[in-house]
């Protein structure tokens, strides 16, 4: 492409062209001789890049390019300067012109929406361990009974078991901000009703009316499950990460839960534990509420669907969550009537550590295998704690032992909960998983009776034989449900590479 030399020189335009001949080939449009070139229609128009007002401007190393015909020259980008999305730069969600992280947990979180629905979701998942501890503080404070304690507390739960379902049903119907924010209100006078109730000593059969109140709790861990599949549907190992994440925060929030709601009690009063869990969960359900662009959408029904109890493979899933809640229930009363309520925290503190370890990993192909393997390895790990107490070891090596037998819990938990999304219809996805939920609290309260007779009748040592061996009930469940849940499972029908993922898991 040929360049005048007049367009690189904008001063020329005041003298005359030189007698010279110019080559017709250089421009055509001018012709020989000095007398067309005083004319001012026949001086070539200087480019841009040449403008006086940018002469004496130091200019970074250009870039050509072609507009309109000419070659032009653009300044390169200034150093330290910013960027961000714009035409030809792709947005990055960790910064403009930052490369992705390679952490999975900052990408997952890097969602749009996601820290915000988080957030208060984990400030509405804390009082889940602060509210039986804070009951039982509360009402065997006053009344002098642990057994009034318990009683009132088991009935809690057994009512959870029957209501949480229902309420999850809902969510999926109508949404979860329309369902979880009336039921959350519900709740918190419930808990609000059970202070009034023992402050002002009244009947018994008030206490267990009160707390029986709380059950409309909504399931938040399923309902933040639930946006995780929805904004990372077709993305196997995203949700794979999202499941490790909701099950490191239960095993936080279950940790830190116990010990906030004893401190408040013991150093202030004996209903600040209450108090406290209830402007907690009102509070985290709000926020989390609020953040409707992540809400998963509601299907419309248009006609009657099954449960997903009739779902092929998940009567099977719910015994092994069942099985599993034993192994909880169990090792908490034990470890309390042997060592103390302290030591549990190792257990829950393993448990989160394997969990986002976990999470780092690749995703299983084939999960129900995956499941069978967790089941296997928690068998062998709950094993240690009944060695310890059988020899007598001393509380450092008992530690020890739960700290390392909490790694098999998270793995199992984020596999089995995998294999319930997969279960699951789209729009029964929130009641699916508070099913499992509901049989995990019922394996807690079989297991917590079950190991609390033991240490009754047999000690504590023998105790410890109660988890291993609700450990072991899950692993056989789990593999006589292999065979016919990998044929008959139902898998979301997204039409992406999820759904084909899901079938070859």
């Amino acid at each position: 492409m040929p360049i005048s030399p007049a367009a690189a020189r904008p001063e020329s335009a005041s003298r005359p062209v030189p007698s010279r001949p110019v080559v017709p080939a250089a421009r055509p449009d001018v012709p020989p001789g000095p007398g067309p070139a005083a004319r001012p229609d026949a001086v070539p128009r200087p480019v841009p890049a040449a403008r006086p007002d940018r002469a004496d401007a130091p200019r970074p190393t250009p870039l050509f390019a072609v507009a309109g015909g000419q070659l032009v020259a653009a300044p390169g980008p200034a150093a330290g300067s910013g960027g961000g999305a714009g035409p030809g730069r792709p947005w990055s969600a960790g910064g403009a012109g930052r490369r992705p992280s390679s952490n999975p947990y900052l990408r997952l979180l890097a969602t749009p929406g996601a820290r915000a629905f988080t957030a208060g979701n984990l400030i509405a998942r804390l009082p889940m361990g602060m509210f039986s501890v804070s009951a039982v503080i509360m009402i065997a404070g006053s009344r002098g009974s642990y057994a009034l304690a318990g009683a009132v507390t088991a009935t809690g739960l057994a009512a959870t078991a029957v209501v949480a379902p229902f309420t999850a049903r809902l969510v999926d119907r109508f949404g979860q901000a329309r369902v979880a924010v009336p039921a959350t209100a519900l709740a918190v006078l419930g808990s609000l009703a059970l202070v009034f109730c023992v402050r002002y000593d009244a009947p018994a059969w008030t206490l267990f009316a009160a707390y029986a109140a709380t059950a409309t709790t909504p399931n938040t861990g399923g309902m933040s499950r639930a946006r995780w599949a929805h904004l990372h549907r077709g993305d196997p190992a995203a949700l794979h990460t999202a499941n490790s994440f909701e099950q490191a925060a239960d095993e936080l929030c279950f940790m830190l839960g116990p010990v906030l709601a004893a401190t408040l009690c013991g150093a202030l009063f004996p209903e600040a534990g209450t108090l406290v869990g209830a402007v907690l969960l009102m509070s985290g359900v709000l926020v989390f509420a609020a953040q409707r662009a992540t809400e998963p959408p509601v299907t419309p029904r248009t006609r009657t669907v099954a449960s997903p109890l009739r779902t092929p493979g998940m009567p099977a899933l719910l015994a092994v969550f069942l099985a599993t809640g034993a192994v909880f229930g169990a090792m908490e009363v034990v470890s309390i009537a042997h060592a103390g309520g302290a030591i549990l925290a190792l257990q829950a503190a393993g448990s989160c550590a394997a969990g986002l370890v976990y999470g780092s990993l690749r995703p299983a192909r084939n999960v129900r295998r995956r499941l069978l393997l967790c089941l296997a390895a928690m068998t062998a790990l709950m094993s240690l704690p009944l060695l310890a107490a059988a020899g007598s070891a001393s509380l450092p090596v008992l530690a020890a032992c739960l700290l390392v037998a909490g790694a098999a819990t998270a793995p199992t938990m984020v596999t089995g909960m995998t294999l319930v999304q997969r279960s699951t219809r789209p729009e029964q996805l929130n009641e699916g998983m508070t099913l499992a939920v509901t049989a995990l609290l019922g394996g807690i309260a079989a297991g917590a009776a079950t190991g609390g007779w033991l240490v009754e009748h047999a000690g504590t040592a023998t105790g410890y034989a109660a988890p291993m061996a609700a450990a072991a009930l899950a692993l056989v469940i789990a593999g006589a449900g292999t065979r016919t849940g990998s044929r008959k499972e139902t898998v979301p029908r997204t039409g992406t590479a999820g759904s084909r993922a899901s079938r070859a898991g």
